[in-house]
């Protein structure tokens, strides 16, 4: 008889020592998701992205003729940009992917960057503001990328100065700069070494892709050059495009390249610590969670 009297008396003490097993480990650490692009925002950028590669590119198209000038198209495009600008940001907010928050971390990463630029001041294309928009595109999103892109380059404008036909452009050039980084692959996979590795070789061909855009800018403008690296308005798209990539690889090349290997370098060796920081502000952010009100709080008695 002390055989059934004993056997309840286990079951019951092992089930108390199989839960404290299963509750430290509690519900998984919730990871930062990027800002969400909804469809209005997602047309935005399209439109922006359309009128940009437009502003580009139309020179290359345009006749002899034409009598063109990016000095004088500048104007009509930064008048069309800063609208759009707003628009892609009312948009991601009308699509609840933008809060209050988010636009208080935009100001910010803004302002650091703003104060980056500076810092380099240009000398051999050594631009420390690069890597930021890297990691904060990588972290906050494409959406988030692009407009913090084009308004660092506003305020990095006004703060130094570099105010000018170039400025949209310059705009423009930094927003699909941070876009791209906000679309890299594995935002919830990569992590550590492989995701450092990923950033800085996105930062290294990204450097060089800006520069190279930025040169189709004021590559059309200047006149009087070799015929082997002057454009030639009229003349087929094959043929100014060849002395355009001579034009780059003739004056542009070690501007660039210092440009990338500062990005690879300050990616490196910051990217873990910023990355860290941006993913723990995002998360404590919450910029996912919906805003519910309820409706009975504001009802009287």
């Amino acid at each position: 008889m002390s055989d059934p009297a004993t056997q309840p008396a286990k079951q019951p003490a092992k089930q108390p020592s199989e839960q404290p097993s299963e509750q430290p480990t509690g519900p998984p650490t919730k990871q930062p998701r990027p800002i969400r692009i909804g469809p209005r925002a997602a047309a935005a950028l399209v439109l922006v992205t359309l009128i940009g590669l437009a502003a580009f590119g139309w020179p290359l198209l345009a006749d002899r003729q034409s009598g063109f000038a990016h000095s004088q198209d500048a104007p009509w495009l930064f008048a069309a940009l800063l609208p759009l600008l707003v628009g892609v940001v009312v948009a991601t907010i009308a699509d609840d992917g933008m809060d209050a928050k988010a636009v208080a971390m935009l100001g910010v990463l803004a302002a650091v960057g703003a104060a980056l630029r500076p810092l380099g001041a240009g000398t051999a294309g050594l631009e420390p503001m690069f890597f930021l928009m890297v990691l904060s595109g990588r972290v906050l999103g494409p959406g988030f990328g692009f407009v913090l892109g084009a308004v660092t380059m506003f305020a990095s404008a006004l703060l130094t100065g570099g105010v000018g036909p170039w400025m949209p452009f310059q705009m423009l050039a930094m927003g699909w700069f941070s876009l791209g980084a906000g679309l890299l692959p594995g935002p919830d996979r990569i992590r550590g070494r492989a995701e450092l590795a990923m950033l800085a070789l996105y930062g290294f061909l990204g450097s060089f892709a800006y520069g190279t855009i930025m040169n189709l800018q004021g590559w059309v403008i200047l006149q009087g050059m070799g015929q082997g690296v002057s454009f030639h308005p009229g003349d087929p798209l094959a043929a100014n495009l060849t002395r355009f990539l001579a034009y780059c690889l003739a004056t542009s090349l070690g501007w660039d390249l210092g440009r990338a290997a500062l990005t690879v370098v300050l990616t490196l060796a910051l990217g873990t610590t910023l990355l860290k920081a941006l993913r723990r502000a995002t998360r404590k952010a919450a910029f996912d969670v919906p805003v519910a009100f309820d409706p009975g709080s504001g009802s009287g008695a």
